[in-house]
């Protein structure tokens, strides 16, 4: 049993996590959280504790005793990483023994590409200050969780995990539609379900050994032809597909109507339709360079784990819907 503190832990990943933590019964968790934690219910062995995570004291104060920080901050709300960097220079002075950055999605070559989706931009900061943390002797032991894509996502909108909000994938079950760039037909991506993710991590919780710097949970892989067959099989129908040119998405030309609607509570009403295009185009480019695509340091350290391959997760959500 050690003492766990979830930062950012509203949401919906946390959330999810939290909810697994508590149910097992065998840790103390730290809920931390910017809103009245009168707003959040009670749960077994969970304290919901709330910060403005701007004062780096009464940070160090709250994280003492506790062994494991894992952060699920929205990094493009966080100009210059400056609170993400607060909270591990507390971790550090509290002497926290593990700590996660908020990563849980692309791979490591989101380090070499980061302007092909600039949102993203506070994992690479991150990962760098922890890399200059430790440069000399390792001061925090931590690991970069990265998932790839969540599989929930191509089961839109009939699967949605508890605290999550899902949005359809570039491959549209429910529409029967497909964006592809020519020639990324076997591009491969990572897509790991959320349940996986979060039995996974708390496992990881509970692991004895050193983390593994970069931790990848990779649940399946598929390329766009994959989903494609598996969508047209689930569906009983074929997709209609729109071909995209690299060159058309590198100049912020969608030559499609159809595009991903992400509605981030950043984002001002009036410039949804916009950001929601731009993302789709950066979503597709990152895609296709393979950016989606993670190891699998925890799948092979916990080899008894069996993931939930797509095809079996979507024959099963898709089974019977028009």
């Amino acid at each position: 049993m050690v003492k766990i503190a979830i930062a950012g832990a509203t949401s919906q990943l946390a959330r999810s996590l939290i909810d697994k933590l508590s149910d097992s019964g065998k840790h103390e968790i730290l809920g931390l959280i910017r809103k009245d934690p009168a707003q959040f219910p009670p749960l077994p062995g969970v304290e919901w504790v709330q910060t403005t995570y701007e004062d780096e004291l009464e940070l160090v104060k709250l994280l003492q005793g506790v062994h494991t920080l894992l952060c699920f901050f929205a990094v493009h709300l966080d100009g210059g990483s400056a609170t993400q960097k607060r909270l591990i220079d507390a971790a550090v002075k509290a002497n926290v023994k593990r700590y996660a950055p908020s990563e849980w999605s692309t791979g490591e070559k989101l380090d070499s590409a980061v302007d092909v989706i600039p949102w993203y931009g506070g994992k690479v900061e991150v990962a760098r200050y922890l890399e200059s943390i430790n440069k000399d002797k390792e001061i925090l032991e931590y690991c970069r969780f990265q998932t790839g894509s969540f599989l929930d996502y191509l089961g839109h909108p009939h699967h949605s995990p508890k605290h999550m909000i899902t949005i359809q994938g570039v491959i549209d079950f429910e529409k029967r539609h497909g964006l592809i760039i020519k020639g990324s037909m076997d591009k491969e991506a990572s897509f790991t379900l959320v349940e996986d993710i979060v039995n996974i991590v708390a496992r990881a919780v509970e692991y004895e050994g050193k983390w593994p710097t970069i931790g990848g949970i990779s649940g399946d892989r598929l390329s766009p032809r994959q989903q494609l067959r598996i969508g047209e099989a689930v569906r009983g129908t074929p997709f209609t597909v729109d071909w995209l040119e690299m060159e058309d998405l590198e100049a912020g030309n969608l030559k499609s109507e159809h595009y991903l609607k992400v509605d981030l509570p950043s984002t001002a009403a009036d410039q949804v339709e916009a950001f929601s295009k731009f993302a789709t185009m950066k979503i597709l480019i990152a895609s296709s360079l393979g950016l989606w695509t993670v190891t699998d340091e925890w799948n092979r350290i916990f080899p008894d784990y069996k993931f939930t391959k797509a095809e079996e997760f979507l024959t099963k959500v898709w089974a019977g819907k028009e």
